[in-house]
């Protein structure tokens, strides 16, 4: 069975500019959709709305920098400080070019931060790009499932 992606996103453009990109490349995984970073937390921690979720690991959290109620910052923080989730990749997916956002995100243990483009035809690439590269390229930890894509 294949892990579905997290993708945490507050702002409704961009959540829809990310779903299609993701639709267009292909993807076979599901897409959990949460806004803000305790939905997340509760999501990946099987609590509250998500208590009765089947149980595992998302194949990847793509994760907004500014969310409302807790920040991809501490979302990050606390994925990393956990035990049953340190290995989960987990991909800044963020409008914020600023140094100590970058710095800090790397230093919380992020596997890559991605900006997203400005521009439609740009930001649909780089989500697609960001995709195949989970999809395809990456190698996950033993015990992860790879994304695939569909034939």
């Amino acid at each position: 069975m294949l892990k579905p992606i997290l993708l945490v996103e507050d702002n409704p453009k961009d959540l829809e500019l990310t779903l299609i990109a993701l639709e267009r490349s292909q993807l076979a995984n599901e897409v959990i959709v949460v806004e803000d970073g305790a939905e997340a937390l509760d999501y990946l921690y099987r609590r509250g709305d998500y208590a009765h979720r089947p149980e595992g690991k998302p194949a990847v959290v793509l994760l907004d920098l500014k969310l409302p109620k807790i920040d991809g910052l501490e979302v990050l923080k606390e994925i990393r400080e956990c035990e049953e989730l340190r290995s989960l990749p987990v991909v800044m997916l963020t409008s914020s070019k600023e140094e100590q956002d970058v710095i800090r995100s790397y230093q919380l243990g992020v596997n890559a931060y991605v900006v997203k483009p400005v521009e439609f035809r740009d930001f649909m690439k780089a989500i697609a790009d960001l995709g195949m590269f989970w999809a395809v390229l990456n190698e996950p930890p033993p015990g992860h499932t790879k994304v695939l894509r569909r034939k």
